[in-house]
């Protein structure tokens, strides 16, 4: 009996514990449903009776909080225990929108009526924002980096959706408005899948969240399905990506979402043993001497023309001793007069299906999104 009554006490001494521990996270409070996040590294959704708490993991200080939002609706009291979280009401009505990427999804997704003003409107391939602006609906706040206050406080917006960066120094003047910031640190995501997950953070900013979940499980499922035919390939040839520019090639590191990208077209990338999720920046001799003699030579570009093997080789000669090059194996995204930046972050399916028929053109799927064939 002695001994049963030492275990009863262990237990309970553990339940007490734990509950102990899960208080500490912030201001989240029991009776809370953790939503399903299976891919996304920086994002936690706990939904409770009438509202939402959306937590954002620091990417850049390990164990560190980015930012904490209670997603409550409008006219519904404010929850205790909340005092350093962010308090978003909800839906958002007037959003400015700092990137193309993000007003993009809010299209997607039914809420383009909802999005008040826009950055870097030039950059901006979407119908719906360009006849927004032009017919005044939509407000040009100017570029992302220096945006327009004046613009901004004449908005009004409920809400600022914008980009953290590390050492960044935080946003400026628009720190000062009261306006909710939220911070999109989805690009900070090392998976395809992880970074298109945020969709459902984002759509319950607007009132959204059962489409977005919805359409998460499309593009999850098409992926996974691109993933699986590319498998299945007889051959699994080697890519190298993007181009010297200046005296540096830019190289997606091994962990980046562009490099499990080819790992998933079934192709092989010379970077893939490297650990960075970001960019390397490499000298052309470097790049040489690695992935040289890569089968296949993916580049993105943005210029009023497309891009040309005669221009290549002009703009370094290094370039024409490519083996992709002198096989004729080179393909183009002129991303100036693609969707491609808006469309992929929350769209990688689409990509992949790109990068599959690019590296294995006997299977018919479509045909191509965003790349084509350079000509001479």
């Amino acid at each position: 009996m002695k001994r049963a009554g030492y275990i009863v006490a262990a237990i309970l001494m553990f339940v007490s514990l734990v509950a102990c521990q899960g208080n500490k996270q912030g201001g989240v409070s029991s009776g809370g449903d953790t939503l399903a996040v299976d891919y996304a590294q920086l994002l936690t959704i706990v939904e409770y009776d009438g509202y939402s708490v959306a937590s954002i993991r620091d990417p850049w200080n390990k164990g560190r909080m980015l930012h904490e939002y209670v997603l409550l609706p409008k006219g519904t009291e404010v929850p205790s225990g909340f005092e350093k979280a962010t308090i978003v009401r909800t839906p958002v009505s007037n959003a400015l929108i700092y990137t193309a990427v993000h007003s993009a999804l809010a299209i997607e997704l039914g809420a383009g009526k909802q999005i008040g003003g826009v950055c870097d409107f030039q950059y901006i391939h979407s119908p719906f924002i360009i006849d927004g602006v032009h017919d005044g609906s939509i407000k040009d706040c100017g570029d992302a980096m220096t945006p327009d206050l004046e613009r901004i406080i004449d908005l009004e917006p409920d809400v600022v959706l914008l980009s953290p960066f590390e050492n960044s120094g935080g946003y400026g003047r628009v720190e000062e408005l009261g306006v909710p910031l939220i911070e999109c640190a989805d690009y900070m995501e090392t998976s395809p899948l992880g970074r298109a997950e945020w969709m459902k953070f984002y759509g319950r900013l607007f009132g959204v969240g059962d489409e977005a979940d919805q359409l998460f499980r499309q593009v999850n499922d098409d992926y996974l399905q691109m993933k699986a035919k590319a498998a299945d390939a007889n051959e699994k040839p080697s890519v190298i990506a993007d181009m010297k520019i200046g005296s540096v090639w830019y190289v997606p590191g091994g962990q980046s979402t562009q490099g499990k990208l080819w790992a998933d077209a079934n192709a092989v990338y010379p970077y893939a043993d490297d650990n960075h999720s970001g960019s390397l920046a490499l000298a052309f001799e470097a790049v040489f001497d690695k992935a040289g003699d890569a089968d296949i030579w993916v580049i993105r570009y943005n210029q009023p023309v497309a891009l040309t093997y005669r221009q290549l080789a002009a703009d370094y000669h290094g370039n024409a001793e490519l083996k992709a090059f002198k096989e004729r194996r080179v393909y183009g995204c002129n991303t100036g007069h693609t969707a491609f930046y808006e469309e992929t972050p929350f769209h990688p399916d689409r990509l992949l299906r790109d990068y599959i028929q690019i590296c294995h053109p006997e299977m018919e799927l479509g045909g191509l999104n965003y790349f084509e064939k350079i000509e001479e």
